[in-house]
């Protein structure tokens, strides 16, 4: 029986009408207006109003330059190992054609859309790994055009490692706009900008908005929340780490979530006092402590079958297992956006460096999704051809199967081939 030693306050519904409606002005606005629209709301929002909003080949040579060479090397040995990852996921995506039965052949194709829109955001962080996650993952998948937005830092532009980032990751086209605007031209497009087929990138509400607004006209990845990590530790586990662990996570949000599933309950206690030990002297107390003092939980459980179902049940966007048999939760735990196996692995890992997306499902979405891989930018799509025996012989059975559903003139096109091909 699971017994809560932290339980997490409730979160209520957001009312996001005025969200909704802000959103959908500015969509519309630039839809009808174009660049006016984005220089309007880019001034608005982040008093940005450059000449052009197209990042110059100048301001790409100068953005390297501010960097130290550590930084520069550093960031080309991330982007190294999510290269590596995904062109090892993309080799598992295979055309194959195959007959099914005699004279029948039927195949698939993996066609990479034409061109895809990378939202890195600013905010309280500059997420350089972001601008890894979402340009490097649609090149190796082989999209042939893809353009990065990203909003000016302190009215300056875009954050120098973020804009080396892009460049490095394989941008073809780069643009400093922010927000809601910056997803709006990616799938309609301004003077300067063609619009994209798929927009991709985390943000704030207003971004979430946006892309479930904008999604129809052009595919999106998924719609984001808060950021949310959950441990199930044993009595083997470090109560030092584990607190370290949820408190990388609440640094991000004030709203992000963290949980700990405990198989013993001294591990949990322990952590407990760990956690309000490091949040003492730990640099993003304001945020962090606000985040693990409203959405932090500390659940013991008696049994692994126990922590599989609850964890299966929050459905985590980052699943760190820290038990002497990580391998069982490996194999029975079925809903995560990305799974942390044994001590040695960190989520901050996966964020920026171990080769995975960190792009990944949270609200319970890991129920039904994924995270963010090269198979997001490209289609499968199937086709098939028969010999003319083989189609006289499913010609009759289809005939039926249409007529079956008063589709008549389907059972036609059948029929004129049965009357030419029985000849």
């Amino acid at each position: 029986m699971a017994v809560y030693l932290k339980s997490a306050k409730e979160r209520l519904a957001e009312d996001l009408t005025q969200v909704r409606q802000t959103v959908r002005e500015i969509i519309d606005s630039i839809k009808q207006e174009g660049e006016a629209a984005v220089r309007f709301y880019s001034e608005k929002f982040d008093n940005w109003s450059p000449q052009s909003f197209k990042v110059s080949e100048d301001d790409v040579r100068s953005a390297k330059e501010k960097l130290p060479t550590t930084m520069v090397e550093d960031i080309d040995y991330c982007q190294a190992r999510i290269r590596n990852f995904a062109e090892e996921q993309m080799k598992r995506l295979v055309d194959f054609e195959v007959e099914t039965q005699p004279g029948v052949w039927l195949g698939q194709k993996i066609i990479p859309v034409a061109s895809s829109g990378s939202y890195v955001p600013g905010g309280r962080y500059p997420l350089i790994a972001s601008a890894h996650m979402t340009v490097i993952t649609p090149k190796v998948a082989g999209v042939s055009r893809i353009v990065a937005c990203s909003p000016p830092a302190k009215g300056e532009g875009i954050f120098p490692a973020t804009l080396y980032s892009m460049v490095a990751g394989g941008a073809n086209e780069i643009f400093c706009i922010g927000g809601v605007q910056a997803l709006a031209v990616m799938a309609y497009g301004m003077e300067g900008l063609e619009p994209v087929d798929i927009v991709i990138g985390a943000g704030n509400k207003y971004v979430a908005e946006a892309k479930r607004q904008i999604f129809g006209d052009v595919g999106i990845d998924l719609l984001a929340g808060p950021t949310e990590i959950l441990i199930i530790a044993d009595e083997t586990a470090d109560p030092y780490i584990l607190a370290a662990d949820l408190l990388g996570q609440a640094e991000h949000d004030p709203n992000s979530r963290q949980c700990l599933i405990s198989l013993s309950k001294d591990i949990a206690e322990k952590t407990l006092k760990e956690l309000d030990q490091q949040l003492d002297t730990l640099p993003t107390k304001e945020v962090a402590g606000q985040s693990w003092g409203d959405y932090g939980e500390v659940v013991v459980v008696d049994s692994r079958e126990e922590a599989v179902e609850l964890s299966d049940k929050w459905a985590p966007e980052h699943l760190e297992v820290q038990t002497a048999d990580w391998r069982y939760f490996l194999d029975n735990c079925g809903n995560y956006g990305s799974m942390f196996c044994g001590e040695e692995t960190t989520v901050a890992y996966g964020d920026k460096i171990i080769g995975t997306n960190h792009v990944l499902p949270t609200l319970r979405a890991a129920r039904y999704t994924g995270g963010l891989y090269v198979g997001k930018f490209v289609k499968t799509v199937t086709f098939q051809h028969a010999t003319k025996e083989a189609s006289l012989k499913i010609a009759e059975i289809c005939e039926r199967a249409c007529n079956y559903e008063n589709m008549l003139a389907h059972g036609i096109s059948c029929k004129v081939r049965i009357e030419k091909y029985s000849k």
